[in-house]
């Protein structure tokens, strides 16, 4: 008997102005399979999706069969009428809209507008989230609910336009892992419903957990279709990048060094409590734990986003109050925020205009008019620093992979020569090659004095990375770790507990 396939692309190749973002490549996904489409950043999983989906056409010689159907000619709306959805990373929905009219929306504006029926919506709407198995408020404005149910009103969204075909992009970068969990088993109900999965993710062990195969594709060309069964992390990094990034301890004892950031008992009233650490000189200290803990409320305390109620910060011993994020800058502390994408770039402006907007004021003449010389050559000594791959300079930041942004953003932070830099979950949508080479970067950086807080929900990377760990629980540090006398499954069984 013949296995039904939801999707088969033949021969799939993509050329942009002579550059080609897929080079032959073939895919096929199992109807009711959830299926991994793996690969680092600018490997063309975007371009494959987008060719699936309608808005890009195939170079000719390509073949796009769905459901059996031929996809010559795809169109995005064609897509839809063949069950075809994406759900992408920043989902597409509208946030002052109410749940039931987010799902019903492709319905009401999609081939054939209608009017809006909110009563056989909401009972629509209903009758798809009891089918996941999910309770909501349909009259909730979508701005009012945790991203993780974000995520569920845009599978049911999906599903409302009978999707059979759904390609999920990035789907748990900002969840925890509760609510990572319950998607996933979101996820295995569509699959068990006969809906297929194509799956996108750089958590590689969530990968491995809820596809039944994965497919590898690296600069543009398939590299293979792989069972999951038996694959291990080390393994799907290594087919996804061409090398061999063996995850290693690299933990040292810094106790002798002189304290750089010092807090004491510091206080936030419903975010953090009487929370005592010490950042040494050249130390990485890992600040692990769910998410809602309280890791990033705190980090706002030390850069003066917000203000603590009680409790100290010293800075080389020196008690320190920053009042705002300038002030924080100004005495040395440099933030590296975990919202890359609104918080720490300017996604329109220049690769050279994101590099230098931290320190501006250093930039200008007698007239207040920037330097040019001078902005060039800072500029290009990070680009150099940081291996940023790049067309020019003033390419905007946005046509960089996720980890070329990052680079760019800690060259930012960098350039203001900073004592204490806070690393808040800096590889969040950062491919497995891209982590490496970033964690390369903090090593080097302490090597050379700084001293650096890495906050981080994934335990495999404070592991690897950190001198000493710290879990923090509801708003206070629980317990403090040395990497060298402990394993991932062991720190991962204290924290999810």
């Amino acid at each position: 008997m013949t296995e039904k396939l939801a999707l088969k692309l033949t021969a799939v190749s993509k050329t942009f102005g002579g550059v080609r973002a897929l080079k032959g490549v073939d895919f096929a996904v199992r109807a009711g399979e959830v299926h991994c489409l793996a690969g680092e950043n600018g490997c063309g999983k975007s371009t494959l999706i987008k060719i699936v989906t309608g808005v890009y056409t195939p170079d000719p010689g390509a073949r796009v069969e769905i459901f059996g159907q031929s996809g010559d000619g795809m169109t995005p709306a064609a897509g839809r009428a063949l069950g075809v959805a994406v759900i992408w990373q920043d989902l597409a929905l509208f946030p002052h809209m109410s749940v039931a009219e987010n799902m019903a929306f492709d319905d009401m504006v999609g081939a054939r507008p209608r009017l809006v029926q909110r009563r056989k919506d909401k009972i629509r709407a209903r009758a798809v989230l009891n089918r996941l198995g999910v309770t909501l408020d349909l009259d909730a404005p979508l701005n009012t609910l945790p991203i993780a149910k974000r995520q569920i009103v845009a599978i049911a969204r999906a599903l409302m336009g009978e999707a059979r075909l759904v390609f999920m992009d990035e789907p748990t970068a900002s969840l925890t892992q509760s609510e990572t969990d319950a998607l996933l088993d979101v996820v295995r109900t569509l699959s068990a419903e006969g809906v297929a999965v194509v799956f996108v993710s750089h958590r590689l062990a969530e990968v491995l957990d809820i596809a039944e195969r994965v497919t590898v594709v690296r600069d543009g060309t398939l590299v293979g279709v792989y069972p999951t069964d038996g694959m291990t992390q080390a393994r799907l990094g290594e087919l996804m990048t061409g090398t061999s990034h063996q995850q290693q301890v690299t933990a040292q004892d810094k106790s002798a060094a002189p304290p750089v950031l010092e807090t004491r008992n510091l206080t936030r009233h419903g975010e953090f409590t009487d929370i005592s650490l010490t950042v040494r000189k050249g130390e990485v200290v890992g600040l692990t734990g769910l998410i809602g803990a309280g890791r990033t409320e705190l980090a706002h305390a030390m850069i003066g986003m917000t203000q603590p109620d009680g409790g100290e910060i010293l800075l080389d011993s020196a008690s320190l109050r920053p009042r705002s994020i300038r002030d924080a800058i100004r005495a040395g502390i440099a933030y590296v925020s975990e919202d890359r994408l609104s918080l720490g770039l300017i996604q329109p402006q220049s690769i050279a205009d994101n590099t230098v907007m931290s320190v501006l004021d250093r930039l200008l003449n007698a007239a207040g008019l920037i330097k040019a010389p001078s902005k060039q050559h800072l500029v290009d000594h990070w680009i150099k620093e940081f291996a940023v791959k790049i067309g020019t300079p003033d390419d905007p930041v946005s046509t960089l992979s996720g980890g070329n942004q990052q680079r760019v953003v800690l060259a930012k932070w960098l350039a203001t020569e900073p004592r204490l830099l806070i690393l808040d979950s800096p590889t969040v949508g950062v491919d497995v090659g891209a982590r490496a080479g970033i964690f390369r970067i903090v090593r080097d950086l302490a090597d050379q004095g700084l001293a650096i807080l890495l906050i981080s929900d994934e335990v495999t990377e404070v592991m690897h990375n950190a001198d000493r760990i710290l879990h923090i629980a509801d708003g206070r540090i629980i317990g403090e770790h040395d990497p060298r006398h402990t394993d991932v499954p062991a720190l991962e069984a204290r924290i999810y507990a």
